[in-house]
């Protein structure tokens, strides 16, 4: 299903998307929900792990920053902002941790959507059952854009990555805060357009630096989309030709830039003797 067919539903877009994918079976349904219910869980576990733990990677290079973050005075007294980067980050170094994560769509990426999304329910006190459809939403979201590209650093760096991600969080986003089907896409397409050209660059090659940070930035970049949205904002640039470009520029990549730890930040004279110690 394009973005396009998801932002004509004349229902929710999540709901035309459980439709598509499980039809009038209602087994289905209830099977494919109760899914969802379980990433939800197990999205809150590694938000709460994360938080509740500094323990260092294998790397040593992250672990502390979450709980950190979430400990730290809220210098701009702007606690949805806080609480967002925290989940997402603390998602992520539960990932660095080797810890269960759910990949959302990936793991390097894991943070945003359950950063954005459970941290918006949170700050609204709102409860995990109303997740359920925009984490539906969302999965649509993912698989429209991985129909086109690879969701894989490898394959067209971090925009294909942390880019899906902020994507689906947009929609997801839009859609708990009462969003309909046009306005939840345009949230997903702002904030896919605008992740356009990030390169993939982990020092060492490890899914740490600059992934956990990006993560929570990622994740505020999303909240930030639904709400252009909500306000009525729109892509200029229709959805799916957004995904279009986005898979363009990620081919045209030099190899450099797609998860091989030889370019970007990676390269830095610091990222070099990280990653030779680490090779140690």
């Amino acid at each position: 299903m394009t973005l396009a067919e998801l932002a004509a539903a004349a229902g929710t877009a999540s709901e035309l998307a459980l439709t598509d994918e499980v039809g009038s079976d209602s087994a289905e349904r209830s099977a494919l929900l109760a899914r969802m219910r379980e990433r939800i869980r197990e999205m809150r576990g590694s938000v709460e792990r994360g938080l509740a733990s500094s323990a260092p990677s294998r790397t040593g290079m992250v672990g502390w920053n979450a709980r950190q973050l979430w400990r730290a005075e809220d210098a701009l007294a702007a606690p949805l902002l806080k609480r967002v980067q925290a989940y997402a980050m603390a998602v992520n170094e539960e990932n660095a941790r080797m810890g269960r994560i759910v990949a959302a769509p990936t793991a390097g990426s894991a943070g945003t959507l359950p950063g954005a999304l459970l941290g918006v329910a949170d700050h609204l006190g709102l409860e995990d059952e109303a997740l359920v459809m925009p984490l539906v939403l969302a999965a649509a979201v993912g698989d429209a854009i991985q129909e086109r590209m690879f969701i894989a650093g490898s394959s067209g760096g971090c925009q294909a990555e942390i880019g899906a991600s902020a994507a689906m969080a947009a929609a997801a986003v839009a859609e708990l805060l009462g969003g309909d089907a046009h306005a939840c896409i345009q949230g997903a397409a702002m904030a896919l357009m605008n992740t356009i050209g990030l390169v993939c660059d982990p020092v060492g090659g490890y899914v740490e630096v600059p992934c956990v940070s990006r993560n929570a930035f990622y994740s505020v970049h999303a909240v930030s989309a639904a709400q252009l949205a909500l306000a009525g904002l729109e892509s200029v640039i229709p959805p799916d030709e957004v995904v279009q470009a986005m898979a363009s520029v990620g081919r045209l990549l030099p190899a450099e830039l797609r998860e091989t730890g030889e370019g970007g930040i990676a390269a830095t004279e610091t990222g070099r003797r990280i990653a030779l110690k680490m090779a140690h």
